[in-house]
């Protein structure tokens, strides 16, 4: 089997490897993928946690936190496959932790780092199927669990078709807890037993919302400039063409409310220059949040706030009177629309928000959230909210509340853990 998959995987290298290269994703970490680790490197028998980018690395905080209260003498390993998923990992990592990249599914570099590393149990975060590594694990005895599991619609019709070739590996992972009724039902479907697998919750539902742990939030409306009758439009993890909607949108609401200020926070920094120029193109000054302390407020008219920085979207929200979610307006899946829940902002997002199928679900049966299928029906939906505060008090606390409601998934996994360990 491990030819067959490092066949597959080959001919899937050799067809990416273009477009990897043409992205601009090749990293120095990508020696690590290689199966590059320092020498002498001794973990005495770690746990390793993958999250693969941004959004896992985001949500294993309070994951991590607990495995370590659990298990103060165990040291973590945590590996991503992305670069900015590696930079939010930095800031889980401990004393003594080791922070990588997951290495590439080929079975000699898997083996090599298994050996390495030498973990007595190895955690994914959501749902990935690495055929080579899941098999190593498994051959070496070394328990894989799958935390915050979950099957998309795009991945189960995906799965289905190679249910056959699929099938042994997932029997290889010793136990999926998975977020809801759907993704049990899809891996039951696709040959799990209904023993090795759990539904315990959704872990972003974890989020912090301790107050006090938040942003100097005066300092963070005083670093935008920000006035006591003005208003903030924080738009985050926006992708391509979203920015050109949300602009038009912004250039509307500002003949009603001409003291709201908007803030881009694309999905990814790289594209600030270009998100600077669209918003030039269009009679708008932009302000790159990392030189700002540089900037003269009153020598820019019109300006848009461009969040060119990691790890800060989180203040932003906190500050901001409504936000808009991306990647959700463009079918690309949508993002956390949690984060600036807990902050008690009122929430907007568009109809593709298929990787948040639940939550999102969830939103809209409880009027937490608003969804918005294009420009006119953003622009229409925004102004109610900015025209009544008590609208925007109570859309804000329903979703709050709704996270409250259902917090706990980290504990029910850290207990199925300790299960898979404790055997």
């Amino acid at each position: 089997m491990f030819i067959i998959y490092d066949l597959i995987f080959l001919i899937f290298a050799l067809v990416y490897l273009p477009v990897y290269l043409f992205k601009g994703k090749f990293h120095r970490g990508f020696f690590r993928r290689l199966g590059s680790l320092p020498g002498g490197l001794s973990l005495d028998r770690p746990i390793w946690v993958h999250a693969v980018s941004v959004g896992e690395a985001v949500s294993i905080k309070g994951l991590v936190d607990e495995l370590r209260k659990v298990y103060p003498n165990k040291k973590i390993v945590i590996s991503t496959v992305t670069a900015t998923g590696n930079k939010i990992a930095r800031g889980l990592a401990g004393d003594g932790d080791f922070l990588t990249y997951l290495p590439l599914d080929f079975s000699f570099i898997v083996r090599k780092v298994i050996k390495k590393i030498n973990p007595c149990l190895f955690i994914i975060a959501e749902t990935e199927i690495w055929p080579n590594l899941i098999t190593s694990l498994h051959k070496q005895n070394i328990p894989v669990i799958t935390v915050n599991g979950r099957i998309s619609d795009s991945s189960y019709s995906g799965y289905r078709a190679i249910k056959l070739l699929i099938r042994p590996i997932l029997r290889r992972v010793r136990k999926f807890c998975v977020q809801s009724d759907t993704d049990e039902v899809r891996l039951k479907g696709l040959g799990v037993a209904k023993e090795n697998i759990q539904v315990t919750g959704n872990v972003k539902f974890d989020i912090n919302l301790d107050v006090l742990a938040g942003p100097d939030l005066p300092a963070v409306r005083q670093k935008l400039w920000l006035g006591l009758d003005d208003k903030l439009w924080v738009c985050g993890s926006t992708h391509p063409h979203e920015e050109e909607i949300i602009i038009r949108v912004y250039k509307e609401l500002l003949l009603s409310f001409p003291k709201l200020k908007l803030l881009l926070a694309p999905r990814h920094p790289e594209r600030s220059k270009d998100i600077g120029r669209l918003v030039s193109d269009n009679s708008f000054m932009p302000v790159f949040v990392s030189n700002i302390a540089g900037s003269c407020p009153t020598c820019i008219n019109h300006p848009v706030f461009i969040l060119d920085v990691m790890g800060e979207l989180l203040d932003y929200y906190s500050a901001a009177d409504i936000v808009f979610v991306g990647g959700s307006l463009v079918k690309t899946g949508g993002h956390n629309i949690l984060e600036p829940a807990s902050r008690r902002k009122p929430v907007f997002f568009g109809p593709h928000m298929h990787n948040f199928r639940d939550i999102s679900r969830m939103f809209l049966e409880n009027k937490a959230g608003i969804m918005v299928h294009d420009a006119n029906e953003l622009a229409v939906k925004a102004k109610e909210i900015l025209e009544s505060s008590l609208l925007a008090k109570q859309l804000a606390e329903r979703a709050y509340d709704l996270i409250v409601t259902n917090r706990g998934a980290t504990k029910r996994n850290i207990e199925v853990i300790k299960q898979i360990v404790a055997k």
